[in-house]
């Protein structure tokens, strides 16, 4: 600040100064120092405009190169109504089927139905911030899993997360949850049996590697027992096992994965559970999540047995699921794609020719 901007003058000099002492020689020094802090601020801002254009120019890009922003132009879309974990989105004119949207608090969402103006999405997760108003982004991305043997004798949830506190997992890469199944010229006849180790159905019923078989019963008749023997069964048989949990009680899920590890079995296998404690949409991708890992498998060249234990309680929560997307209702409440909802899973099981790799 100047020292003079509170010193005022009269011109009369009938009154005395009644102010300060005032000394001339101080008066001079300050004024001096001060606009001697003018000049240096002034030279240094001539020296500045010194620079040539070029220089100027390469110095202005080399600090927006330094601040490393990135314009990325996303396509945006409002909730406009939510409940049961499904958003029901509009705006979103790009999206595809089955594209992970991103919602404010970081969740996730599946887009399943789309309409003209109107996008109903599956949310992968709580979602109990999401409100209407909102604003949702498309990612351009569909639902991938992680694959590779570091899954093996690990527990994962749905979306391939570690779930059994034994740390991260070091992928190999990610491979989608949908993918079309193998053609049938690329298929060998299905001709080396799968060994369970029950007698009765290797001797009469004999699996093949390449096959589908179901397994039905009425409640505790030994369903699930029978996949356990087939996964215990493979031990030294060079077979990776998958071993899906759908909808079932997280104690049921560790008692199946201490009965694994009592008989060596998690050396070679992978545990993926949708708990009834999950939300719909994480059971129903539970299912193709092992299918996809299986299929990383089997492009490998390797042999894998995959267990999806049990196929009806995906059925019930995809169904729940399409009545929240307000979808055309069939026999039971269930949607008319049901079927080709299993039929798409199954059918991706293959004995694959040699030319694929013979898995």
């Amino acid at each position: 600040m100047s020292p003079y901007r509170n010193l005022f003058l009269k011109n009369s000099s009938d009154e005395p100064y009644e102010g300060p002492e005032l000394h001339t020689d101080d008066l001079r020094e300050d004024l001096e120092a001060y606009i001697q802090q003018k000049k240096d601020l002034i030279s240094g801002f001539k020296d500045s405009l010194k620079l040539d254009s070029a220089s100027l120019l390469a110095a202005l890009q080399a600090a927006v190169n330094h601040q490393g922003y990135q314009l990325i132009a996303k396509n945006a879309g409002t909730v406009k109504k939510v409940g049961g974990g499904v958003a029901i989105v509009s705006g979103l004119r790009g999206v595809m089927e089955n594209e992970l949207v991103l919602f404010p608090d970081g969740t996730f969402g599946l887009a399943m139905d789309l309409h003209e103006f109107h996008v109903g999405c599956v949310i992968l997760g709580p979602g109990d911030h999401i409100q209407a108003g909102d604003v949702v982004y498309e990612t351009g991305h569909v639902v991938d899993v992680p694959i590779g043997e570091a899954l093996l004798g690990r527990v994962v949830n749905a979306l391939g997360q570690p779930i059994d506190g034994l740390g991260p997992i070091e992928a190999d890469g990610y491979r989608p949850i949908e993918f079309p199944a193998t053609g049938f010229i690329y298929r060998s006849p299905i001709d080396t049996p799968l060994q369970t180790g029950i007698k009765a159905i290797d001797s009469i019923i004999p699996l093949g590697k390449g096959q589908r078989e179901l397994i039905i019963g009425d409640r505790q008749t030994g369903k699930s027992a029978i996949a356990m023997d087939s996964v215990i069964n493979q031990k030294g048989e060079d077979v990776y096992c998958i071993y899906v949990c759908i909808g079932q009680k997280m104690s049921t899920v560790a008692q199946i994965v201490n009965t694994f590890q009592e008989y060596g079995a998690m050396d070679y296998t992978t545990v993926i559970t949708a708990s009834a404690e999950d939300s719909p949409s994480l059971i129903y991708l539970a299912p193709y999540a092992g299918c996809a890992l299986a299929e990383s498998f089997m492009y490998d060249g390797k042999d894998v047995l995959i267990i999806y234990d049990d196929l009806s309680k995906h059925a019930i929560a995809y169904r729940q699921l399409s009545l929240l997307l307000e979808r055309p209702a069939g026999r039971e409440a269930y949607p008319g794609d049901i079927f080709y909802l299993h039929s798409r899973l199954l059918e991706r099981s293959a004995n694959l020719s040699k030319e694929k790799g013979g898995g």
